[in-house]
């Protein structure tokens, strides 16, 4: 492990023997492509892989509602009186008008072509889809995309309690297909190679194929500044097809969560699959110290989405090319 499991005062540490990015220990041997392919959650898909994670729950509510398009449907989602999160298609029944630009007003979404008023419930040929908020993300159940017995709500991993933790949601697109995206995530060789801005003295501990189980166990350090860096264990599952969760599990932050979930929107305008990366991070820490981070939250969060960003930038050119390749018949990991 990074580092020595025991508790320091200060969650940083001094990396003393630091290598040039260009020295350290080349990883491509390790990262076999068949341990790679052999971690992509298989067929069939569970009963739960109808529900869609489809942003982030702060962003849903006020005036205006959200909009995304999901396996090639139209979603609206809005909040009604109470709070709840409401969730249908986002094309209206009467002509056909865009719901996402409707403003809501009471709870109730007015389509600003005609006037046609939704509250929610069923009405005039508009039926509503399940939908379902964790206090972190939102969740919307297409039944005809998946085509298996739905559950009641999403599956939700394992997490903080988003009251006691700090929480932030970045969403990005990509030209790609899930498989490509959690296929990055379960790819952890490549992180001090490819963000050596962010990882270093990153070592693969355990794999599906060592540990005889379906997870990936890393020690890694995550740059502070200069040779400061928060040694970490962490570990990837790939609970369904569609998602990638790490928990840390030794070092600074034991139980902070990062889901990564991937929602396929549909094609391009030039027929190309597009996916959406919705990623949580559910940081925790039991430090005094953190009661303060968890108050300056407003601030830091835009700070945490961004770092996430970053990576994504990078991470998503990584999925878009291995899409590129597999579409085309040249991937070499096939």
């Amino acid at each position: 492990m990074a580092g020595d499991g025991r508790r320091r005062r200060l969650p940083l540490s001094l990396r003393r023997n630091a290598v040039a990015w260009e020295r350290q220990r080349p990883t491509w041997r390790d990262a076999k492509p068949a341990l790679i392919a052999g971690a992509l959650p298989g067929a069939p898909p569970p009963p739960w892989a109808t529900w869609f994670g489809v942003g982030p729950s702060r962003a849903v509510g006020g005036d205006r509602p959200g909009g995304r398009t999901v396996a090639g449907q139209e979603v609206v989602v809005w909040r009604d009186t109470g709070g709840r999160v409401v969730a249908g298609p986002g094309v209206c029944p009467h002509l056909g008008a865009p719901l996402r630009d409707s403003p809501v007003r009471c709870g109730t979404l007015v389509c600003h072509w005609h006037g046609l008023s939704l509250d929610g419930g069923p009405f005039a040929g508009w039926e509503p889809f399940p939908a379902y908020d964790d206090g972190v993300l939102v969740w919307v159940r297409l039944d005809a995309v998946g085509g298996e017995e739905p559950l009641d709500a999403p599956v939700v991993p394992h997490r903080p309690v988003p009251a006691r933790a700090l929480t932030a949601v970045y969403a990005g697109v990509g030209v790609c297909e899930p498989e490509d995206v959690v296929a990055n995530r379960l790819d952890p060789w490549h992180g001090a190679w490819f963000h050596p801005y962010s990882f270093v003295d990153l070592t693969v501990a355990d794999t599906p194929e060592s540990a005889g189980e379906d997870a990936f166990a890393v020690d890694v350090s995550f740059k502070v500044a200069g040779r400061l860096v928060v040694p970490v264990r962490a570990v990837f599952t790939a609970p369904e097809p569609r998602t990638v969760v790490m928990h840390i599990t030794e070092g600074e932050g034991v139980g902070s969560v990062v889901e990564t979930h991937a929602t396929p929107l549909g094609p391009d305008a030039s027929g190309r699959p597009r996916t959406a990366v919705v990623e949580a991070v559910v940081a925790a820490s039991d430090r005094r110290g953190f009661a303060l981070a968890r108050a300056a939250a407003p601030v830091l969060r835009p700070l945490v989405r961004a770092a996430s960003g970053r990576l994504w930038r990078d991470d998503l050119t990584y999925a878009e090319r291995r899409w590129a390749l597999r579409s085309t018949g040249r991937f070499p990991g096939a």
